[in-house]
């Protein structure tokens, strides 16, 4: 939601200073500039081999455990109830650990995600500094960016930034947070 927002108002705040002719806008499209990167494309490779690996490491675990329990199903009226209990124990188990190791390396701080950001993060910011050096040095205003599905900002001259002027206009001081309830009606 904060997005779309944004969105909105960098977009108003586009159109308003294209239409006065007061602000340089532009846009680049980064996944167009990260295929052109020999780093960017190594690096994708190495997280597609690893994510493979994984995955298949993940499978054998889950075809494990469908053995365990087709074994299980099949001898399960001739167990005793005190195996019948360790083999139901045993196939539970297995699975927390094929879970736990799905989620230790898919997961969303997972060694697939630390690996991404240590191979993809640098080469991020080196675009991300080249668009800010490219603003200022040609005075752009704001720059988009055009790729994937909608369209973000990658940089914004700080020096549009009214939030204190709104602050202001609100009476409310930076810093301290305000609360508004028990206010209505008055």
């Amino acid at each position: 939601m904060k997005k779309k927002f944004l969105a909105i108002v960098v977009s108003v705040l586009a159109l308003t200073g294209l239409a006065y002719g007061q602000q340089k806008y532009c846009f680049v499209d980064t996944d167009y500039i990260l295929a052109q990167s020999a780093d960017y494309q190594t690096a994708q490779t190495t997280l597609n081999d690893l994510s493979v690996q994984w995955q298949k490491e993940v499978e054998a675990k889950y075809a494990e455990i469908d053995a365990l329990y087709k074994n299980y199903q099949q001898e399960q009226l001739l167990l005793t109830d005190e195996l019948r209990v360790k083999r139901e124990a045993e196939i539970v188990e297995k699975e927390k650990e094929a879970k736990d190791f799905q989620k230790e390396k898919f997961g969303v701080d997972g060694e697939l995600f630390k690996k991404r950001q240590e191979l993809v993060k640098p080469i991020q910011d080196q675009i991300f500094n080249a668009v800010k050096a490219y603003a200022e040095k040609g005075g752009y205003a704001v720059i988009f960016d055009k790729a994937g599905e909608g369209t973000t900002v990658l940089y914004l001259n700080p020096k549009l930034d009214k939030s204190d002027d709104i602050l202001d206009a609100l009476g409310w001081k930076k810093g301290a947070a305000t609360s508004t309830s028990g206010t209505s009606g008055k």
